[in-house]
């Protein structure tokens, strides 16, 4: 919560009497992504006061701004930057509305903003509206920023609550992470809108007019925060203070701390993810079992074959398993039997993914208690060594312990069907062995290298010909005809599809073969 809106604002207005009237001595870098701002009230040439000292962190996995005490700048591997800045007078320090940034205002119209947006921080120098120079250069669209479009006015009504679906994540996106983990506890027991909407408001006014910021451990890391969350380690009332501390403490963080909390962060989110998982398919099974069998209204109908009159699109049969009229619906160009045989069809489908998804949930909840034997394994870990050698042996690394589809594959949602592209020849190798069923269908760009493409099985559903196109001119798309007028793709099942033992990596060989031309599309 060191980079949110409710505390860069509590920030501002502790630096402004601290800083104004002061004067840039000097800007300069002499560590990575780190940018130190020098202000003094001068007293004569090359001569000033004790300084103020302004440090900004702004790496990729931890941006923060704290303020030492002291500094003394290396004699080597030290740039002098912003020389624009130098000796000029600080007329403001200022916070924009509902954003994670905070400027410090010169003369002259120039203005260096601190825009602490996660592994995107940067530092951003302004002149009037402008940008003028950026600190880390490598994030070149902040280069069309403008300072004017930094303040964003949200209109956080409960009418707007109304309008996202009583999602407060929607309304209020400078919440973060920390005061969604805290709203969400304390809405996890209430139902309604209107009891919903008090707390999120008085959470609000506790963000405004908090003057206890708390540094806490929460998911085994430092965090700064204007809400009780985690374990607490210090309170503060002044936010120039706090932050300091906070930086502190994160630094403090030893090797094992850090690689162990690291670890034991992604295993509970992928442990969480799984459990979710297991919940919702086994909610949807007992749904589909509880419900009126597609087999039993195949048997509702020959039973009644000769009272059904040809062309209805439904008709009203007494189901003899439940005592009670029902309306089934029928297709009016099959005649009744077909229609029966349909719904034998759709059993028996039905049947098979009941039994699939069955058969995931049992491998799902086999993978929860071996992730949460991993997780004590872990966290009882005294050593980096021993940490190291427990993570190798169970080949664990930050890159493997919890890939979602969306990570390992590109991922279309088209007409309720799911496309999913691979990115590269490991991945298609992925996509087609571990995240593919024998109905999905395969396409592949004709003789040439590409990305494997699946659309996604849907039990009792037959593939339209408009999907099938639109997942084909991504085939041809992804692939090295991409700038071609039109282009030949193979369209199967995936059962049709076999990988040759000690095959490259997206080889395969094809028992069966169909091509479509499409024009390639994005």
């Amino acid at each position: 919560m060191h980079q949110n809106y409710y505390f860069l604002k509590q920030l501002a207005e502790s630096l402004r009497p601290q800083v104004v009237g002061l004067r840039c001595m000097e800007c300069f870098s002499q560590e990575k992504d780190e940018l130190m701002v020098v202000l003094a009230q001068a007293r004569g040439k090359h001569n000033f006061y004790k300084p103020f000292y302004w440090r900004a962190t702004l790496r990729p996995e931890f941006g923060c701004l704290s303020f030492p005490a002291d500094f003394s700048r290396a004699r080597q591997n030290s740039i002098d930057l912003l020389i624009e800045l130098t000796d000029l007078a600080v007329v403001d320090v200022c916070c924009y509305l509902n954003e994670r940034a905070i400027g410090i205002v010169f003369e002259k119209g120039f203005t260096l903003v601190f825009k602490l947006f996660g592994n995107r921080s940067n530092a951003v120098l302004f002149k009037k509206n402008e940008v003028h120079s950026l600190f880390l250069s490598r994030l070149v669209a902040d280069g069309n920023l403008e300072l004017s479009s930094l303040n964003r006015v949200l209109d956080q009504s409960y009418e707007a609550y109304q309008a996202v679906n009583y999602d407060h994540r929607k309304l209020f996106p400078t919440f973060g992470k920390v005061v969604n983990s805290y709203l969400e506890e304390k809405l996890k027991n209430v139902d309604l809108p209107q009891t919903k909407w008090q707390v999120i408001k008085a959470t609000v006014q506790q963000l405004h007019t908090s003057t206890t910021l708390q540094i806490s451990t929460l998911n085994y890391q430092p965090t700064l925060s204007l809400v009780p969350v985690g374990m607490l380690i210090k309170a503060h009332t002044d936010p120039v203070v706090a932050l300091n501390d906070f930086y502190a403490n994160y630094q403090k963080i030893n090797h094992l701390d850090f690689e162990k909390g690291e670890m034991l962060r992604l295993l509970q989110k992928k442990i969480q993810r799984t459990e979710t998982y297991i919940a919702e398919t086994s909610r949807k099974v007992i749904e589909m079992t509880e419900s009126t069998k597609n087999e039993e209204l195949g048997h509702i109908l020959m039973a009644n074959l000769h009272q059904i009159p040809e062309r209805l699109d439904r008709v009203e049969l007494f189901d003899f398993y439940r005592n009670v009229n029902i309306v089934i619906k029928l297709k009016p160009d099959l005649s009744p039997q077909k229609n029966a045989e349909n719904y034998y069809r759709k059993s028996k489908n039905e049947r098979i993914e009941i039994e699939k998804m069955t058969e995931n949930i049992g491998l799902r909840e086999a993978e929860v208690m071996a992730m949460k034997e991993q997780f004590a394994e872990i966290e009882a870990a005294e050593t980096i060594k021993e940490l190291r050698k427990y993570l190798k042996s169970n080949l664990l690394t930050t890159n493997n312990i919890a890939p979602t589809v969306e990570q390992l594959f590109k991922r279309i949602e088209f007409q309720d069907f799911v496309i999913l592209i691979g990115k590269n020849a490991k991945n298609n190798d992925l996509l087609i062995r571990q995240y593919a069923h024998k109905e999905d269908l395969w396409l592949h760009a004709r003789d040439v290298s590409g990305s494997h493409v699946l659309v996604k099985y849907r039990a009792g559903k037959t593939f339209p010909s408009s999907v099938i196109e639109r997942a084909a001119q991504l085939a041809a798309w992804n692939s090295k005809r991409r700038n071609d007028s039109l282009c030949p793709v193979i369209v199967v099942p995936r059962k049709f599809v076999r990988k040759p033992k000690n095959a490259a990596d997206g080889a395969v060989v094809l028992d069966k073969e169909e091509v479509i031309m499409v024009v390639p599309m994005a």
